[in-house]
């Protein structure tokens, strides 16, 4: 199957979420900013000539009306599988901070792992390195020291990507502990694994426990970018272990790849509501307004932006 006629249709997926979150960016209304979202994305993705499936959504049936696991989408064609995020950083969006996006990834069947909405734990850097320079069994320290070398700088030239969070308090310990910078990132791990894969990057490593459907989208785009990434799925309860049950998790324990968490022929789209490391945010420009947006394709290895000026008003 080939993706090149859905290169444009998923950004203006993605464009789309963005938009109708705009009005709403500041004002500190999170549900009403990821209700905007969903709504525009879902709406956008039935005009698609695509058979797709929504495998990581916004959550089960019973908890999400739209865009929930295992909603069909589209208008019939192709057999896709979906990965989405429609508001990426909620948060973010609500109190007008950078790097909010909506994001959205095309697979083909069976592409990507049917993650259960719990956490997982995640490590990833961008390409160029030897298989075994990083691994999640190994500590913050040991990774740390590897990767300096791989590198050929000093550990204090190594800075890891890390979610403020209070879980994360030991780790950002272990890692400042080498000499290592920490980048801390309020919300948005997606952009945060993406942005610490990056060639061009000022960020070496991204570390720590997120959303594992989150680690979905990412692996999605590292597909794209090239890269190493390993996760494992976390579970805090019986309730999350029956979640993983059935969402088909049957080794609990498992370490998965890159490969394991998406393969295949992927598109990734993520079109930026707030500006931040990745793209420009949605603004007003003559005419119109005016979106950007990263599109890839791992097939053919392409990374585009996309900028885009709108023949549209988004009033509030």
């Amino acid at each position: 199957m080939s993706f090149c006629n859905l290169v444009m249709p998923i950004v203006r997926v993605s464009e789309q979420a963005a938009l109708a979150v705009y009005p709403s960016v500041g004002r500190g209304d999170e549900k009403k900013s990821d209700a905007l979202a969903v709504e525009a994305m879902r709406k956008e993705l039935n005009t698609l000539n695509i058979d797709g499936t929504v495998v990581i959504g916004e959550g089960e049936r019973d908890e999400a009306p739209m865009l929930y696991i295992g909603e069909k989408v589209g208008k019939g064609g192709a057999k896709i599988d979906i990965a989405l995020d429609p508001l990426e950083g909620t948060t973010i969006a609500a109190t007008g901070n950078s790097g909010s996006l909506a994001v959205i990834a095309f697979a083909e069947e069976s592409g990507f792992l049917h993650a259960p909405d719990v956490y997982m734990n995640k490590i990833a850097v961008g390409p160029g390195f030897p298989l075994g320079t990083v691994d999640i069994d190994a500590s913050p320290q040991e990774n740390i020291l590897n990767l300096a070398k791989a590198k050929g700088v000093s550990p204090a030239m190594i800075t890891v990507c890390i979610l403020d969070r209070p879980r994360h308090q030991e780790l950002i310990a272990s890692v400042r502990s080498t000499g290592a910078k920490v980048f801390l990132i309020g919300d948005g791990d997606v952009a945060g694994v993406i942005f610490a894969s990056m060639a061009d990057s000022p960020i070496d490593i991204y570390m720590g426990t997120g959303g594992a459907p989150e680690g979905v989208l990412a692996a999605a785009a590292l597909q794209c970018i090239g890269g190493f990434m390993q996760g494992r799925l976390l579970f805090r309860n019986d309730a999350e272990l029956a979640r993983g049950q059935k969402a088909g998790i049957s080794d609990f324990n498992r370490k998965y790849s890159l490969n394991d968490l998406a393969h295949g022929d992927i598109l990734f789209s993520a079109t930026g509501m707030t500006s931040g490391n990745l793209v420009l945010g949605v603004k007003e420009a003559a005419g119109g307004m005016f979106t950007q947006t990263l599109v890839m394709r791992s097939k053919t290895g392409t990374i585009r932006k996309v900028d885009t000026i709108h023949n549209v008003k988004c009033e509030v």
